[in-house]
């Protein structure tokens, strides 16, 4: 049985809906766009460059790499771990690009580390015809430590510098220098935007019901006529493009100047907690992990300078940053494994009802 035989067919009242559902959404999609792309005029202090560079920028980046694993792990129920090591993949390759070959644009640059990470990711998925669970993620492990050690390992990679670290050269883009962080602002949002619009594409697609029917139940999924195999790999692929143009804009845009060691396993737990925090199978969820993952740290330090007037060093606080997240992530895998996400929908819900019936 095919596929198709499965799938709903779309009558002239399904295209009805289909118009009325964009009608609805495309609004909201571009006062979303508008209220992110203002939100460094309307939130007073948002347009320093600190706010830019060092929150607004990486906010951005880590929300894309979440994307990416949430396509994989929250769509297609697929577990990894070699997140950073995608990451690093598609900012080595970007970097390769750009410096041996200066004609290429900008942005052909960070698709080539995409595709490269891609690449990677397919066969990083090769083992999930097989392995499911804790196994595969002990494949994607090895993947990560594989790449850290290519990339110290053989100096080709970093233009024969024998630690691995690389600079970036200098952003340009249509003939013009991006080196204000206003500039890089623009930059990382407009191509975090497009590939958000991309990923929700997918996830209302035919694609994305495959994906669905995999994680649900991939032996239900090969019975209709779905390619189980196929559809892993394509997940695997897709993530690790989002991961590897994630990792091009943060060695590019936000560091400048890398080496191996920014793509530690740490980075891939980050990710795994962005997506475990915000919310697991929603797209929103991963900005909204995003910004709790770096802004809550910020409000720690704050309510610790003003309750503790400073009697708490860096260090200590930095424990206690990490015992507070682990104590959320178990929180939200027990109470609500749906996340922030979930949380605010379901607010949402309430508020819009709340004078015609009780909490």
């Amino acid at each position: 049985m095919s596929v198709a035989r499965v799938l709903p067919i779309t009558t002239s009242a399904g295209q009805g809906a289909a118009w009325q559902h964009r009608a609805v959404l495309v609004p909201r999609l571009a006062a979303a766009a508008l209220l992110l792309a203002g939100a460094i005029w309307a939130v007073p202090g948002l347009a320093d460059d600190y706010w830019l560079s060092a929150i607004l920028v990486p906010f951005l980046i880590l929300s894309l790499a979440a994307l990416g694993l949430n396509l994989l792990t929250g769509f297609a129920g697929q577990l990894s771990v070699g997140t950073a090591a995608f990451m690093a993949t598609g900012a080595y390759t970007a970097y390769n690009v750009a410096a041996r070959l200066p004609d290429v644009p900008l942005l052909v640059a960070f698709a080539a580390g995409g595709l490269a990470a891609a690449l990677l990711g397919a066969l990083a998925g090769l083992p999930s015809g097989r392995i499911k669970g804790f196994y595969l993620v002990v494949c994607t492990l090895a993947v990560q430590f594989f790449v850290e050690w290519a990339f110290t390992r053989f100096r080709w990679f970093s233009g024969d510098n024998s630690s691995g670290q690389v600079a970036v050269p200098a952003l340009r883009l249509g003939g013009h220098l991006l080196d204000t962080p206003r500039a890089h602002y623009w930059l990382v949002l407009g191509v975090v935007g497009a590939l958000t619009w991309v990923a929700r594409n997918i996830a209302h697609s035919e694609l994305g019901r495959r994906f669905l029917a995999v994680r649900d139940m991939d032996t239900a999924a090969a019975v209709i006529g779905i390619p189980v195999l196929r559809t892993k790999l394509l997940a695997f692929a897709i993530s690790s493009f989002y991961c590897g143009v994630a990792g091009a804009l943060w060695g590019f845009v936000y560091l400048g100047a890398f080496d191996p060691r920014a793509w530690e396993l740490s980075r891939s737990f980050q990710v795994l907690f962005i997506i475990i925090i915000g919310g697991m199978g929603s797209l929103a969820g991963s900005f909204v992990g995003a910004a709790f993952m770096l802004l809550f740290p910020i409000l720690m330090s704050r309510v610790a300078s003003t309750l503790l007037s400073g009697t708490i060093d860096q260090g200590t606080l930095s424990n206690y940053q990490k015992i507070v997240f682990g104590a959320l992530i178990i929180f939200f895998l027990i109470k609500e494994p749906l996340g922030l996400a979930s949380v605010g929908r379901a607010l949402w819900r309430r508020v819009r009802v709340w004078p015609l019936r009780q909490w």
